[in-house]
């Protein structure tokens, strides 16, 4: 069983060694090969693959398309389906709400049917270009959580701390401080620590 195991993780191995020689030749696309017996095949690899292996290409930006063996067709769309099928019900964690999927399906047959790709299609590009603005807005409703702020705070006052006695870890841009400066601050700090255990007192007892 060990041996197995140990040989399975071997192949997983090589195959992403071979996504990353394949990911590096920009502007290639791998073509893959679907059979009778549904198995997938990578001719570039030479090599039997699996949706999870499709999955990981896909999320490493490897461009790929699939086609049927036997007839040739391009079956891509299809197989990037299912993966998404996969993704929704083995995970645990599924992406796309009820609501949505009730609203897609009831745009099949519509007069506005082949606009909907047109449009989906530009609202990922649109999201995918505002990453950095998003990550933004969520780090800014972290700000606006009051443990994200003792945490903040707590950071901060140990950095405060740490600057006190080990000289270039306070930030650069202030001057360290001595003697009776020094002293002040170190009060000041500690008044803050118990500001904050109260705080946190207060915060269990709720």
């Amino acid at each position: 069983m060990h041996s197995l195991q140990m040989l399975t993780l071997r192949q997983r191995g090589t195959f992403l060694a071979k996504v990353k020689i394949m990911s590096d030749a920009k502007g290639e696309t791998v073509v893959i090969k679907k059979y009778a017996n549904r198995r997938l095949y990578n001719t570039q690899s030479s090599s039997y693959i699996t949706l999870e292996h499709l999955s990981k290409m896909t999320r490493d930006g490897v461009e790929f398309k699939v086609l049927d063996a036997k007839t040739g067709a391009d079956i891509t769309h299809q197989i990037l389906t299912q993966i998404i099928m996969e993704e929704e019900t083995a995970s645990g964690e599924q992406m796309l709400p009820v609501s949505f999927l009730r609203q897609l399906i009831g745009m099949y047959g519509n007069s506005m049917q082949s606009l909907v790709p047109h449009y989906l299609e530009a609202s990922m590009d649109h999201f995918r270009s505002n990453q950095a603005k998003l990550r933004e807005t969520l780090e800014s409703s972290l700000e606006n959580n009051p443990l994200a702020k003792l945490a903040q705070q707590n950071l901060a006052m140990f950095k405060a701390a740490a600057g006190a006695w080990v000289p270039g870890l306070a930030d650069d841009d202030k001057p360290a401080a001595s003697g009776k400066n020094q002293d002040d601050e170190l009060a000041a700090l500690r008044k803050q620590m118990a500001e904050m255990q109260a705080k946190l007192d207060k915060l269990g007892k709720d």
